[in-house]
């Protein structure tokens, strides 16, 4: 079986980011990237309301981390400390080494290639730090940057699960994206 330890927290160091630890310092910054229309657009969840759910968010991230269920990085600029994104492994599947991805990005970022720098730094991450056998990833089949992105990144399309997601009243579709470990 897998086994992780979170602590002390890896940042990791790109050519353009820093991957950090999020901490309530971002409260405002995820308060935007978790309520803002645009960015939550295909995230199929209800946007934040205050800065308490932002807050609240924060602490779930840090439970999952000292808990060793899952990993979640603050994206920022080198030489710039605000928060403009994240990405995470989460949703650790211990007994068959895998996990998941999830990643969201302000607006003002997107299209420079930021998520894809970040998606290789916690992939190389994941597969020779944490010996991961595979990260998926869930997006809804409307998402295309992030359908772009994945395939980028080297993920191959698996599944679309048809109306496998309940959210807004409605049954929603989902499509699977996998990566193997590398082979080296």
């Amino acid at each position: 079986m897998l086994e992780v330890n979170f602590s002390p927290f890896p940042t990791l160091v790109t050519e353009r980011l820093v991957l950090r630890e999020m901490t309530m310092n971002d409260a405002d910054e995820a308060f935007f990237l978790r309520s803002d229309a645009e960015v939550i657009k295909y995230v199929d969840r209800a946007p934040a309301q205050s800065i308490d759910e932002a807050k609240a968010f924060i602490q779930m991230v840090d439970d999952n981390r000292q808990n060793n269920t899952g990993i979640s990085w603050t994206i920022t600029l080198k030489g710039d400390d605000k928060m403009i994104g994240n990405v995470a492994l989460w949703r650790l599947d211990k007994a068959n080494y895998r996990a998941e991805i999830g990643y969201v990005l302000h607006p003002e970022h997107q299209g420079k290639g930021i998520m894809l720098e970040a998606t290789q730094a916690i992939l190389h991450y994941g597969f020779y730090e944490l010996q991961l056998h595979s990260v998926e990833a869930n997006i809804n089949p409307g998402n295309m940057a992030s359908q772009r992105l994945l395939e980028r990144a080297g993920f191959v399309k698996e599944a679309l699960f048809k109306e496998n997601y309940y959210y807004d009243g409605k049954f929603l579709d989902s499509v699977i994206y996998s990566l193997l470990t590398p082979k080296k």
